[in-house]
């Protein structure tokens, strides 16, 4: 009788006392959360890049910086479940060994437009440049806004070196000493992106944002690509 009368004591206590109910409820959330994920640092599906993984080059990386300062994954989730509804519509489901040498991932659960997981290589730069210019040039009806800012600013690049710097430090593994050369290698490609729309009767200068955001947009999905073709 007095260990039932105990236990009703305690639950009432903390059914009654706001503030005791929180810290409860927060500790139990926070136990639950780590052991969801702290087996997931040991497991090497969900460490170990996929074969063929490669670090963003200097100019997608800028790229990358341009689409999480606009905010783009607000809108735009880069993660497909595996739901056959879903890979019909974009592709092979996304798995854990495509995202790590990102930092912070992108994969998000808000699709207010189409995942972007695989949207590299689907379409041409010059659907890309046109489509950020005017959205419903492409895609007639869209609440997407338009980005002409991006084809005036010139990319800063002044900070190329220490982007590459922070992603070494946590665990991207690029060359020793390709900061003195990142730079470089981000010019010839934003070159050859430039060409590839000239081709298309679009001119614009190599140095402008959109460039960066172009190669960031064309990697999207590709590694998994070479995943598949090198285990065919």
């Amino acid at each position: 009788m007095s260990n039932n009368h105990n236990s009703k004591v305690s639950h009432e206590r903390i059914e009654t006392n706001n503030g005791l109910m929180i810290v409860l409820i927060l500790v139990v959330l926070l136990f639950g959360g780590l052991v969801e994920i702290v087996p997931l640092f040991f497991q090497k599906s969900t460490t170990e890049p996929v074969k063929g993984l490669k670090p963003y080059t200097a100019l997608q990386l800028a790229g990358r910086d341009i689409y999480q300062r606009e905010g783009c994954y607000n809108c735009h989730s880069q993660m497909i479940r595996p739901f056959r509804a879903e890979t019909l519509r974009y592709g092979p489901y996304s798995v854990a060994g495509e995202f790590v040498y990102d930092h912070p991932f992108q994969w998000g659960s808000k699709r207010t437009g189409p995942d972007l997981a695989r949207v590299g290589g689907k379409y041409p730069d010059s659907w890309h440049f046109n489509h950020m210019y005017d959205p419903t040039s492409m895609v007639p009806g869209s609440i997407m806004p338009s980005y002409p800012f991006m084809f005036e600013n010139e990319l800063n690049i002044g900070t190329t070196n220490s982007k590459i710097h922070a992603m070494r430090k946590m665990g991207v593994p690029y060359p020793n000493g390709y900061e003195a050369i990142a730079n470089d290698d981000l010019k010839k490609q934003a070159e050859a992106i430039a060409a590839n729309l000239k081709n298309e009767k679009i001119e614009i200068p190599a140095d402008r944002e959109i460039i960066a955001l172009i190669a960031y947009l064309q990697r999207l999905g590709t590694d998994i690509k070479v995943k598949a073709a090198t285990t065919k």
